[in-house]
């Protein structure tokens, strides 16, 4: 099955505020793809349009040619999302939890028994199935967060700032864990502001900037787009690009 994510047009205005402004976007069948921007930028704004949390100003998303907006319940069936700061059920413990989330997408019992234990085991939380989530560290509730929305198997991953609160070894897991899902066929979908993360994952990126995307394409493309050299990073790609890169004048200045 082939798998796509589109941005048409897709705008979302608060009163006079635009915050996000005509974005075009298509993504492929196992393509990673990096979301980046300054803060404020749109790019939550962005995400919770294409997750149907916010409808669209203007223009639409779509995955796999269903509209998020005109068909939700359908298009909910084909992603999953992991917001910054996902909101879990504190009073359940940890297996409940992804019980209830697998009952939501209408995952069968014998396939969560199948499923859950192994996210429970990849993700280092077999002790902590059986407290209370209220209990756990931040990292927990991220690598919780994640499991949750990797059963009912979704064709579309979106992630915002996923790797927040994670330890190496988790941090290593979840790259691993994206990686194979790429390599399935099937598209994930990163915001993050950790750089050097976005560059060794993703196949594409694109930079948002002030509501607009003003870039993409993959890190070769983008240093050419900011006449940079071959030794030059994304980090320094994305600060010469948005005109973040003043501050090192700033700095000069207090010498």
């Amino acid at each position: 099955m082939q798998n796509s994510l589109k941005l048409s047009r897709l705008t979302k205005s608060f009163g006079d505020v635009v915050a996000v402004e005509g974005l075009d976007l298509t993504v492929s069948s196992g393509e990673f793809f990096g979301f980046l921007g300054p803060n404020g930028a749109g790019k939550t704004t962005t995400l919770k349009m294409m997750t149907g949390l916010l409808n669209p100003t203007l223009g639409k998303a779509e995955i796999n040619g269903i509209c998020v907006e005109e068909k939700p319940e359908k298009a909910s069936k084909l992603f999953g999302y992991v917001p910054d700061e996902p909101s879990l059920y504190s009073q359940l413990k940890g297996k409940e939890f992804l019980n209830f989330i697998g009952d939501i997408y209408e995952v069968d019992r014998k396939k969560q028994g199948q499923r859950i234990p192994k996210y429970l085991e990849l993700f280092d939380l077999t002790e902590a199935a059986d407290q209370l989530i209220e209990s756990y560290s931040h990292g927990m509730r991220s690598k919780l967060a994640i499991a949750s929305e990797l059963l009912h198997d979704p064709e579309v991953l979106f992630l915002d700032e996923p790797m927040g609160g994670l330890d190496p070894k988790g941090a290593r897991i979840m790259k691993d864990v994206l990686k194979n899902i790429v390599n399935q066929g099937k598209i994930v979908f990163m915001s993050t502001h950790i750089l050097e993360i976005a560059e060794k994952l993703c196949s594409r990126v694109g930079i948002i900037e002030e509501g607009k995307l003003i870039v993409q394409g993959d890190v070769s493309a983008l240093r050419k787009k900011a006449k940079l050299g071959e030794n030059e990073d994304l980090e320094d790609i994305f600060l010469q690009l948005t005109g973040e890169g003043e501050y090192r004048e700033i700095i000069d200045q207090l010498e």
